[in-house]
């Protein structure tokens, strides 16, 4: 049985076990934490960064979703240089592709987008990368628009741990990186992919999307991996 420890969350006192992390155990308490690669029921890599918070007496902020609690530990969610921080990545994630919301089929239901307005980002900082990425129309209901991807490897991990079918992975380095499948195959021509549309379901932008749906109209169900997992693709 885990062992019970007390830690401190932004001032109070609250209750945990060995082995969870403090993304899990803020969310828990009510605490809110932003992160677009963590999902629960998934397992956590710390890619978006958006999670980052302080701990008493390290000198470096720490992911939440993959930094596990010890007992008596002091952590801040919430202070004006986390906010910065959590702006700053915000920032990159927009300047990094091509996120023109106005003719995305996610408008007005995408994580990065609604992330961008609760920390009233405007407009982009940096410098736009926009290399030039694929826009992947080979499956008959997918379609992959690399330019929006904002690699969380949200889909890598459901499709691996939830339906088992191991489609995706990421190639290349840098700005460079992107979703790949069966040695860089069109999506129409991976064979194990099942079509199950749990990728589609878990992607927080409009990178991944069923045809069909105009533009702010593709809404997706990631509140729920039980509910995912009995899914065979198809509209609700």
């Amino acid at each position: 049985m885990a062992q019970k420890v007390s830690i401190r969350i932004d001032g109070e006192y609250v209750g945990a076990k060995e082995g969870q992390t403090i993304l899990e155990v803020a969310r828990k308490a009510g605490k809110y934490i932003p992160a677009l690669c963590y999902m629960e029921g998934l397992s956590a890599v710390g890619a978006c960064r958006l999670c980052i918070v302080e701990v008493s007496g390290v000198g470096r902020l720490l992911p939440a979703c993959t930094t596990p609690v010890q007992d008596g530990m002091s952590v801040t969610t919430n202070s004006e240089k986390l906010a910065r921080y959590r702006r700053m990545v915000v920032d990159f994630l927009l300047s990094e592709r091509n996120h023109y919301c106005a003719v995305c089929v996610s408008n007005g239901h995408c994580e990065l987008q609604g992330l961008a307005q609760k920390f009233g980002i405007t407009h982009v900082h940096y410098g736009y990368g926009y290399p030039k990425m694929p826009v992947d129309l080979s499956h008959e209901r997918f379609v992959l628009d690399h330019n929006r991807c904002i690699l969380c490897t949200r889909c890598v991990r459901v499709c691996a741990e939830v339906e088992g079918a191991h489609v995706w992975d990421t190639a290349s380095r840098g700005i460079r990186t992107m979703l790949t499948g069966e040695l860089n195959r069109p999506w129409g021509a991976i064979r194990s992919c099942t079509g199950c549309g749990k990728c589609v379901q878990v992607c927080p932008t409009g990178a991944m999307a069923e045809k069909g749906w105009a533009v702010e109209e593709m809404t997706k169900r990631s509140d729920s991996i039980s509910w995912l997992a009995t899914q065979r693709g198809g509209r609700e």
